[in-house]
């Protein structure tokens, strides 16, 4: 990632540094040592230690400007910041809303023991990077929902969260998909694109108990939402990989009519991914959406300098009163 150097108070340096300069030609120019008459000044001034400048004015001279300048440019407070933090960006918002609950450990292909939840991340990280300028947010859903990433066009930071998706980060013991939907709506509500989507993938049935899915559809809706559906699994339930007993078939088969029912009243399409290959026609299928102009903001670091610049503006000026006061005190 590419970083700029800042100063969140440009105008204060300016101020001080030309008022630094101001006072150090001053000295400079018109300063002079002070003249000793006594009978011993022709002494001196063949030792040259009066009436000229001794190598010493020089070297403290420099460091106790560069140790003033360093505070200087602290008090300016120099900044390391991503220089991206709003571009302009030429597609749509969207937001993934991933099922985590305990079947998604299950598998369907006996010839590839590839968890649907791996499948899911694997390819949910190839469609990130194929995005590369459309704001893409995460949410998670299983008993619970928790909106895992805002939107954000910092794919490797969202790549690295979806990577690291474990099965029990949040209660696996359900499956809330309105409430998941819900959350997401609430993401896009505030979003300035003209083109917003939710792209739903879940394995299971609604946990009873779970928020009504024609709620979720009427707002969004309302909002011009669209959402994209994808049921992962066989017809037949998934196999269960028992340590002793080997693959077992287990599992409930996803909604179909309400996942069909979701995406055709908000403008969307239902797919059905069984297995690797399916996934992945599914997202190159989503990937043809249309694009729209719009500007997002980027969640970024700064990393700030003004502690290390106090540090050496103040090892500096020590430096210089050791010298003056300890080595060159004579003189």
């Amino acid at each position: 990632m590419i970083y700029d150097f800042n100063l969140a108070y440009p105008y204060i340096f300016i101020c001080l540094v030309l008022t630094l300069l101001l006072f150090a030609g001053y000295r400079w120019l018109f300063w002079q040592p002070t003249y000793y008459g006594t009978s011993l000044t022709t002494y001196f001034k063949k030792q040259k230690l009066i009436g000229a400048r001794h190598i010493s004015s020089y070297i403290l001279f420099g460091l106790r400007f560069l140790a003033l300048f360093l505070l200087i440019l602290a008090t300016a407070r120099p900044q390391k910041i991503d220089p991206k933090s709003k571009v302009q960006t030429d597609g749509i918002d969207i937001i993934l809303v991933l099922d985590v609950s305990q079947s998604m450990e299950l598998a369907d292909d006996l010839n590839d023991f590839t968890t649907r939840i791996a499948i899911a991340k694997k390819e949910a990280i190839n469609f990130i990077k194929r995005r590369e300028q459309d704001p893409i947010g995460l949410v998670l859903f299983g008993r619970y929902a928790l909106s895992r990433c805002p939107l954000t066009l910092d794919k490797n930071v969202l790549s690295n969260i979806i990577e690291k998706i474990e099965i029990g980060e949040i209660d696996p013991g359900g499956t809330s998909l309105a409430v998941g939907m819900m959350t997401a709506v609430n993401r896009l509500k505030k979003s300035q694109a003209k083109s917003r989507i939710m792209i739903v993938l879940t394995d299971g049935q609604p946990t009873p108990g779970d928020l009504d899915p024609a709620i979720v559809i009427d707002i969004a809706k309302k909002l011009d939402i669209k959402i994209y559906t994808i049921g992962i699994g066989s017809k037949d339930g998934g196999f269960f990989n028992h340590p002793i007993f080997g693959p077992i078939r287990q599992g409930e088969v996803f909604d179909h009519k309400l996942l069909a029912q979701i995406a055709t009243q908000t403008g969307g399409q239902f797919f059905e991914a069984k297995n690797i290959t399916d996934m992945q026609q599914v997202y190159r299928k989503i990937d043809q959406l249309e694009k729209t102009s719009s500007q997002s903001t980027v969640f970024t670091k700064k990393i700030e300098y003004f502690g290390l610049f106090i540090k050496l503006g103040l090892f500096v000026l020590i430096c210089e009163l050791i010298l003056a006061y300890f080595i060159w005190f004579g003189l």
